[in-house]
């Protein structure tokens, strides 16, 4: 029996280079988007019950979705992020799961320094001026010469730190883990946490979500940023808690905020982050470039491709999962 692999990446097509490289490597594809579904009122557990991996997107694979999958052997995941999937129902049911890192760093990298440069010299204030019918020319600051601080310090935070070296920012940048080489190279400042926060004129992170990360941008810590600074948060939502952030750009405590991901997506109609005027949001969009696109997806393909055809895939998240007994 022909194994078969189920794509759930949105932007990923029938046709398309990662469908090519599927089928040229003996398996039969079935494509899914989160409309589709809707549209024809099929759960993600149905689709998944005859699929030996899956190439991920952003979809929620929560652990009654892996146990349905009884064929499933492995995901590859699009993407850096993998806290849509049950880690620990994957591990149990012997799923690797894989990412693709490093495969969006230069798109995200240049999605922060855009965020930037549009908080800096209030470019969407501006759009919305001159759409309102006004004329207004408010004096925003430079980016030579400011603090670029960094949570964070793996691909895609070295990325950006280069980007704002090259712009005359002074970048200083906190991670448990810091590569001293990279600091020695680049001239980038190591700091604790809360240095970096009292430091920097834009704090940007660069962090994976997990126990100790969710919130970390809480009160506490905003009540240490910088008056004046602005928040670049391109990692993922939760790591910010938007309550806490949405009180201190209210009370002035921060110049302002950018926002390319949210606790929950899309961003309510109600959200409190949507009546201010000191907000740019983006609709998670940091990846969003054909080139990392192409990259990441073509990485999770041929991950899938590896475990199902019994090699050991790269980029193993869960490396346990081999000696897990399946149901």
């Amino acid at each position: 029996m022909t194994m078969r692999v189920l794509v759930t990446t949105s932007y990923l097509k029938p046709g398309g280079e990662v469908d090519k490289l599927l089928s040229d490597a003996g398996f039969d594809t079935v494509f899914t988007t989160p409309a589709q579904r809707e549209a024809t009122g099929t759960p993600l557990a149905d689709l998944v019950r005859d699929a030996d991996g899956i190439v991920a997107g952003t979809d929620a694979f929560p652990a009654e979705v892996i146990e349905a999958a009884t064929r499933l052997k492995v995901f590859g995941r699009c993407g850096v992020g993998y806290d849509n999937i049950d880690l620990d129902a994957a591990t149990r049911g012997g799923v690797a799961v894989t990412f693709t890192p490093g495969a969006n760093r230069r798109s995200v990298a240049e999605h922060v320094l855009a965020l930037m440069l549009n908080c800096a010299r209030l470019i969407p204030q501006n759009i919305a001026s001159i759409q309102a019918g006004r004329w207004e020319q408010r004096s925003g600051r430079e980016l030579d010469g400011a603090v670029l601080g960094l949570i964070g310090l793996g691909s895609i935070g070295k990325t950006v730190a280069r980007l704002g070296l090259a712009l005359g920012m002074r970048v200083v940048a906190h991670d448990p883990y810091p590569d001293e080489d990279f600091l020695t190279e680049t001239g980038v400042e190591a700091r604790t946490f809360d240095e970096v926060l009292t430091e920097a004129d834009f704090l940007s992170l660069h962090i994976f979500l997990d126990d100790s990360t969710r919130h970390l941008i809480d009160a506490s810590a905003l009540r240490k940023v910088k008056p004046g600074a602005f928040l670049i948060n391109t990692a993922r939502g939760e790591v910010v808690d938007e309550e806490a952030l949405a009180d201190a750009l209210e009370n002035g405590a921060l110049a302002g905020a950018a926002l390319d991901v949210l606790t929950e997506e899309p961003l309510p109609l109600d959200s409190r982050l949507r009546r201010l005027d000191n907000v740019l949001v983006t609709a998670h969009i940091g990846a969003a470039t054909e080139q990392a696109r192409s990259r990441s997806s073509l990485m999770a393909a041929q991950q899938v491709i590896d475990a199902l055809q019994g090699r050991v895939p790269g980029n193993l998240v869960n490396p346990g999962y081999a000696t897990a007994v399946r149901r």
